[in-house]
């Protein structure tokens, strides 16, 4: 039996029956309120949740929170990206749950969050690859600071869950605006860690923006 294989046996009869998270809010990240042993928790979103087992640290475990759709159109991206170097790769899907490779890195919100300096480097590497899943017939969506990572020194797409949606997102080209008219002349050269609660309090300034502006 293949390192899938026992993974998927490991998901099927440990960690799905033992996890307790769900979606309490549309808007707010997934809560988790149980891990089972030999599980870590590596991150959360607004539809998902994803972990990692201690003894297959290169797969990570994206599971959907019931009542979140979504699955079925992350697997169609995964499908057209398939193994690209800047993202990360599907090995299985079911209805629940996806085994990807795991991207060891930080978000650029955890970048800002600890006070590490983002290269503009990495904003152009990510500039590329949504150029790539263009080119493929994807539609780069929900492309935020959560969503995207620095590894090994280069910017890399962590998910491409909303990249068959057909309507326009403008979140990853009004980060680029933030970044080059606040980030680069403020904090390139001496970044402090700014706390969660600020960052907090622009994300939902920044939400409350878009839905007036767009009334």
């Amino acid at each position: 039996m293949n390192d899938i294989n026992i993974l998927i046996d490991y998901v099927e009869n440990n960690l799905l029956p033992n996890i307790d998270m769900k979606s309490v809010r549309h808007f707010d990240p997934i809560v988790v309120n149980n891990v089972p042993e030999s599980w870590k928790l590596l991150g959360v979103g607004n539809y998902a949740a994803v972990l990692v087992h201690i003894d297959f640290p290169q797969y990570a475990i994206k599971i959907y929170a019931e009542g979140r759709c979504g699955i079925e159109e992350e697997i169609k991206a995964y499908n057209k990206i398939n193994d690209h170097p800047s993202f990360s790769r599907c090995f299985y899907s079911s209805e629940k749950y996806l085994i990807l490779k795991r991207l060891e890195g930080k978000t650029l919100y955890n970048c800002i969050n600890e006070g590490i300096h983002i290269p503009e480097s990495v904003i152009k590497d990510i500039d590329e690859a949504l150029e790539y899943s263009k080119s493929l017939g994807l539609n780069p969506n929900d492309v935020h600071a959560k969503n995207v990572m620095i590894v090994k020194g280069r910017g890399i797409v962590a998910d491409i869950s909303d990249f068959t949606k057909i309507k326009k997102c403008s979140l990853w080209e009004d980060f680029k605006k933030a970044y080059y008219k606040i980030y680069i002349p403020l904090l390139q050269k001496k970044h402090p860690p700014i706390p969660e609660f600020y960052l907090n309090m622009v994300r939902r300034s920044y939400r409350l923006f878009r839905i007036l502006f767009k009334k």
